[in-house]
């Protein structure tokens, strides 16, 4: 099965991250056929330095790596190294409905958000995120419940380019990601962990073993002293226990049960030395790759070239369906 994801070059990886996309792409690597990219073009619809850029696809692709995606088992690129998705997006672009983006609430969002800055890629950003999938024949997408949308139209389109051209596309289908894996923010426990909103709220996958401790020190919890979850009365502590569940293996019951009787600073204490512990084979591979920038190219470019091979033989078919020159 053909797997593919893509993940913005924009802001340190953080926990949430880890645990909701990018530890299920390790795993996925290790049985599936997968094709990993890190999203340049979506990430130009936002604001950002142009001249700080080409450091920020280096350093998430260092990210990637560091957390475990393996080049000998996936392949890993920039999407811009790639011109067929440009290709691809606007041969869908003439056959995708205005209707159908307008209805897309991510756009919505995105729009209230960053009121100054609502461009034509931003609207647009479905169907390139369409042809990024569609141009590698994807079999799935690990897809959160906020992308499931997005991937519905994917199907859609490929759906109406194979009725009109002729069976071009594969329908990829979600794989959605596991329950419990959404990571909530430290300071505000009631919203999803964001590097949008500032460093305190989130817990970076590199972060050093003082910053780690002073972050869930400080987490926000809820009143009274016993370690329980609850989503309604006690969202911070839920939030916690979650963590600690996913880095530890142990079941939310087991960690209550453990923490009982000895309040929220005790159960902070280890949480902090939990993550401490099994943060730190990230910490020091990502150290080792930033000593290996010659050698991280190398991966981009070869990566590159791999996907292109598949990339090439789409845009062929699509192009004589669709009849160019």
């Amino acid at each position: 099965m053909r797997v593919l994801s893509g993940i913005q070059p924009t802001g340190e990886m953080h926990i949430g991250n880890y645990l909701g996309a990018v530890r299920n792409w390790v795993n996925l690597q290790e049985k599936e056929d997968c094709i990993f990219f890190i999203a340049d073009l979506h990430a130009l619809t936002g604001i950002y330095q142009s001249a700080e850029f080409p450091n920020m696809v280096l350093k998430k692709t260092i990210e990637i790596l560091a957390a475990g995606i393996d080049p000998e088992r996936s392949i890993i690129f920039p999407q811009s190294f790639v011109k067929e998705h440009t290709e691809l997006c606007w041969i869908l672009n003439t056959i995708t409905p205005v209707a159908e983006l307008e209805r897309m609430t991510q756009y919505k969002e995105k729009s209230r958000k960053s009121s100054t800055n609502i461009n034509a890629g931003l609207f647009d950003y479905p169907v390139l995120q369409a042809a990024d999938i569609l141009l590698y024949q994807t079999d799935a997408v690990p897809v959160g419940k906020d992308q499931v949308q997005h991937l519905e139209l994917t199907k859609t389109i490929a759906r109406k380019f194979n009725n009109k051209f002729g069976q071009t596309f594969k329908e990829p289908k979600a794989l959605v990601l596991p329950a419990g894996a959404k990571i909530m923010s430290l300071t505000e426990p009631k919203k999803k962990m964001s590097k949008s909103d500032g460093p305190q709220n989130c817990l970076g996958l590199f972060d050093e073993p003082d910053v780690i401790q002073k972050k869930i020190m400080s987490a926000t919890t809820d009143m009274g002293k016993t370690v329980k979850y609850d989503l309604i009365k006690k969202p911070g502590i839920s939030n916690l226990l979650t963590i600690y569940s996913l880095f530890s293996g142990k079941t939310i019951k087991d960690i209550e049960k453990e923490f009982s009787d000895k309040g929220y600073a005790k159960f902070k204490k280890s949480l902090a030395e939990l993550l401490i512990t099994s943060l730190e084979p990230f910490r020091r591979k990502k150290k080792e790759l930033e000593n290996r920038e010659v050698y991280v190219r190398e991966i981009m470019s070869q990566g590159a070239k791999k996907a292109q091979v598949i990339a090439q033989a789409t845009m062929q078919d699509v192009r004589k369906k669709i009849g160019l020159l």
